[in-house]
């Protein structure tokens, strides 16, 4: 079994999961949770499971792109757990783990041929954001921008494509897209890393727990001092 931890944004969720799928789930979208709920919640389904972290056979964690601080939380009590228990860390990018949690609400017969866009909310009108075919192959690399009327205009209009996540939800009024679908009520969950973190157990791709850091893409988050704006 491995556990999975998801702090990349307000939600703080944590899922037990196995090769059959979920086994267990925590989540709480109190703000500002994360330092007090994560570990409590990683506790909780351990001791209902009657495990210990040293059962496990690794731990997972959302890498980001998200919140900085939500990111930093998750991947310092991710790599606690994995070098107290000597077991793997896996670390999965936030937009991946939301492609497949949005993949699996969506019938078989309507999938081909759409384009999933995972957005994270970046402050103001700014997003992360990666564009997934529906196999889950990334066909643009995550990146974050200012969301305007032509940041989607190299799509063609006729290929269907559907937003989701907390930064879609704020940028619905401006994107400018014929066949543009906006799913409203997704949330991102650590149950939705099923699939990525199997797949990089499977083929032993885990981080390095002394040097792994998260998907801050901090260069892009930095203010222009208020002193300039004022010519101060």
């Amino acid at each position: 079994m491995i556990i999975c931890l998801e702090t990349a944004t307000n939600l703080c969720s944590v899922a037990l999961i196995d090769n059959a799928g979920l086994v267990s789930l925590r989540e709480s979208n109190e703000l500002k949770s994360h330092a007090s709920l994560l570990t409590v919640f990683a506790e909780e389904i351990l001791k209902n499971q009657g495990i210990k972290a040293s059962d496990l056979d690794a731990v997972a964690v959302s890498k980001g792109p998200g919140s900085y601080t939500g990111l930093r939380i998750g991947v310092s009590v991710a790599k606690g757990i994995a070098y107290g228990a000597s077991i793997p860390l896996i670390g999965v990018e936030t937009t991946l783990s939301m492609f497949w949690g949005m993949k699996q609400n969506i019938p078989e017969s309507e999938i081909n041929p759409l384009l999933f866009c995972p957005m994270l909310d970046a402050r103001r009108m700014e997003v992360y954001y990666a564009i997934y075919n529906s196999t889950g192959e990334k066909i643009k690399d995550i990146s974050a921008e200012v969301v305007t009327e032509d940041l989607f205009t190299d799509i063609p209009e006729s290929q269907r494509i559907i937003f989701f996540g907390d930064g879609a939800t704020k940028c619905k009024d401006i994107i400018n897209h014929k066949n543009a679908i906006f799913a409203e009520d997704f949330r991102i969950s650590a149950a939705h890393m099923h699939k990525p973190v199997f797949q990089a157990f499977n083929e032993g791709r885990y981080e390095d727990v002394a040097y792994f850091e998260p998907l801050y893409l901090k260069d892009f988050i930095t203010s222009i001092p208020r002193k300039n704006i004022l010519g101060k």
